[in-house]
């Protein structure tokens, strides 16, 4: 980012679209930041195994050998700015009330909220395709929201339905269903069957980082939740996305099978 890109931004006239192109340049200055101080931290290090000593190392870049002990260790990590936990698997009391988030937010003594951001159709990505055994591109029903804890967003959930089971349900109008999305699909005729869930973690997308107000070089794990009927057939995917910094990953074992 050059100050010839700064005056071609100022000259956008959409005032939040302006905003939108400075937060994305922001970030990619921020991101080559980190990853100039990661490599700068590799050449120190390759520089004594070379057996050269940190007063020579000071000395050839101009700065004390205290300030190269800094550029060696890196910046300090960050407190997080909140920490959830979330069970896996689901424990099934929690599955079974009105909303996951706030209930694992409840007991944790959190103050949770929670905001619908989009209800409508959307192509199903390649692995949403796969979980409700459709083409990838397929038109589906989301319904996306983030969530808060002490006013910090920790993560996006995303419902997936298939339309040609729940077009035009109460599954797919705006809002909250209430009293819960469960309950829904129970009144719907559908009992459940068994679920799948998946843990990945990644690098977020542009629409994650900005969602969940990410620093450069913060993870999300995606949790995939694939739940199918007794019938074997494909009824709820919901994706969430963690910010990884934020939530620990408690792992269930069945009942008097737990080990070291």
């Amino acid at each position: 980012m050059d100050l010839k890109t700064l005056r071609e931004v100022a000259e956008i006239g959409d005032p939040l679209e302006r905003a939108r192109v400075l937060s994305r340049l922001m970030a990619e200055q921020q991101g080559l930041a980190t990853e100039a101080a990661r490599m700068r931290r590799q050449a120190i290090a390759e520089a004594r195994e070379a057996g050269m000593s940190l007063e020579e190392i000071a000395r050839r870049l101009g700065v004390s050998p205290g300030r190269v002990s800094q550029m060696r260790e890196g910046p300090a990590a960050p407190a997080p700015r909140v920490l959830v936990r979330r069970a896996l698997p689901t424990e099934p009391a929690v599955r079974g009330s009105k909303s996951l988030f706030l209930a694992e937010a409840e007991r944790q003594g959190l103050r949770a909220g929670r905001r619908m951001l989009y209800v409508g159709p959307e192509p199903a990505s390649d692995h949403v395709a796969a979980c409700l055994r459709v083409d990838p591109g397929t038109e589906v029903i989301a319904r996306r929201k983030t969530m808060t804890a002490n006013d910090v967003p920790v993560r996006i959930a995303t419902s997936y339905l298939r339309a040609d089971l729940f077009g035009g349900t109460r599954l797919a109008e705006p809002g909250f269903v209430r009293p819960s999305l469960q309950s829904a699909l129970t009144a719907l005729g559908y009992a459940f069957g068994h679920a799948e869930e998946t843990l990945t973690a990644r690098p977020p997308t542009a629409f994650e980082r900005e969602t969940l107000e990410l620093d450069p070089g913060e993870w999300v794990v995606q949790v995939l939740r694939a739940s199918y009927s007794t019938e074997g057939t494909p009824v709820h995917v919901l994706e969430t996305i963690c910010a990884a910094t934020r939530h620990v990953f408690t792992i269930g074992q069945v009942s008097g099978h737990d080990e070291f």
